[in-house]
């Protein structure tokens, strides 16, 4: 795997929070971090659900590989330099529900504060 894209909710404070902190990380695998449902998700994935991935995190490999949910978190992970011996655990039988808790957990702090968003969740451009 060469490249992941990362379709994150950018009226999701939240979201914006964690595409900012994953943009600010060492990558192994470089993250394309595109709004989830924008004109250039459906450009770029015309066969996707795109009202899914407003509900769900969502990455897509650079061969057409479609991680949602625990899936997508774990990859993420992967792909950074300093997270990917985590993600390797987190794919484990013993891992996985760690990393479905908090999915779980995010998911219920995203009902929360998604709809309060305002205007205010403009995502930060990333810094080269």
């Amino acid at each position: 795997m060469r490249r992941l894209t990362v379709l994150y909710d950018a009226d999701c404070p939240l979201c914006v929070h964690l595409r900012a902190w994953l943009i600010r990380q060492p990558q192994l695998v470089p993250l394309d971090m595109v709004p989830a449902a924008s004109a250039e998700a459906r450009r770029r994935f015309p066969g996707l659900d795109h009202a899914s991935t407003l509900k769900e995190i969502t990455v897509i490999g650079d061969r057409g590989q479609v991680y949602r949910s625990t899936a997508a978190l774990i990859v993420c992970l992967w792909a950074l330099a300093e997270h990917r011996p985590r993600a390797n655990w987190l794919a484990t039988p013993a891992g996985t529900p760690f990393a479905r808790v908090s999915i779980l957990a995010a998911a219920k702090y995203r009902a929360r504060t998604a709809a309060s968003c305002d205007g205010a969740c403009e995502a930060p451009a990333p810094s080269d």
